[in-house]
């Protein structure tokens, strides 16, 4: 079976069976009915993938990988925080009437700061470590900017990449505050397995570990049903996934660089209500 499943079955059976209900709070997310929408965690959940070995996607329903990578490009590469830049709709509940979602996600990872070597955004910085100062162990980048929190559509989740060259291997760590495991759990995976893979590339390097690190690991009460029916399924094994060997240059990756192969998985007919 793909890793991945293992791990989703195993941290969505662990919160299930042992997780906390919040129950006794109110909470702030609404079904669009406008009941509350609580949830079931575990904290401090902490998995590992070896992107040398399979990559991380799971077939216990299918992750819509393309979107996933779009999403990440729109952020990594165009830095924006303009949804009409983006080939999905996921973000239209956070933007307001001109499309914005403020100053969120990419918007911060291009402001510019100074360095002894000069000015570069948070992305250019990690990549001109990874090429010219690979021991580096603070190649890292960090969008919860406190400062600019008023001014967001959404608080980061995915706030924190942390990346670290072993032998000749990048390895990275993913920081999130928090995780709606059925709606957002492979999808986060995927896309910053895509990101440590083109990362590896594009700096001489071979991709090894992605360690994800979430803060609130959660299951939502009107997503428990789905859930219980996804483990209960047999996954397939995991997907070969290559990128195009002749990008050398992080900006130049499309989501056409990448192609998925064999990915085998299960249908999903139901529709995922998302709390906001």
């Amino acid at each position: 079976m793909s890793y991945a499943d293992q791990l989703f079955i195993e941290n969505c059976r662990d919160i299930l069976d042992h997780g906390v209900w919040d129950t006794d709070y109110e909470v702030r997310p609404r079904w669009e009915d406008g009941a509350p929408a609580h949830t079931i965690k575990k904290f401090g959940m902490v998995n590992r993938y070896d992107l040398s070995k399979e990559f991380p996607m799971m077939t216990l329903r299918r992750t819509a990988w393309k979107s996933a990578l779009d999403e990440l490009l729109w952020i990594w590469q165009k830095k924006s925080n303009d949804i009409h830049q983006l080939g999905s709709h996921i973000w239209d509940s956070w933007a307001d009437e001109n499309g914005s979602i403020g100053k969120a996600y990419g918007y911060q990872l291009g402001v510019k700061h100074q360095y002894k070597e000069g000015m570069f955004d948070q992305v250019d910085r990690v990549l001109y470590d990874l090429k010219h100062n690979p021991t580096s162990r603070r190649i890292l980048t960090n969008i919860y900017n406190h400062h600019d929190l008023h001014e967001m559509g959404l608080y980061p989740c995915a706030y924190s990449m942390t990346f670290n060259v072993s032998g000749r291997k990048l390895n990275a760590i993913l920081n999130q505050r928090s995780q709606d495991m059925l709606t957002a759990n492979n999808w986060n995976v995927c896309q910053y397995a895509f990101l440590t893979m083109m990362m590896a590339q594009v700096s001489g390097l071979t991709p090894g570990e992605l360690v994800h690190v979430v803060a609130d690991a959660h299951i939502y009460d009107r997503h428990i049903p789905m859930v219980e029916e996804m483990l209960e399924k047999e996954p397939f094994s995991a997907p070969k996934v290559e990128l195009n060997p002749d990008i050398s240059d992080f900006y130049q990756f499309t989501v056409s660089d990448i192609t998925v192969t064999d990915y085998q998985f299960h249908p999903f007919t139901g529709k995922i209500p998302v709390a906001i």
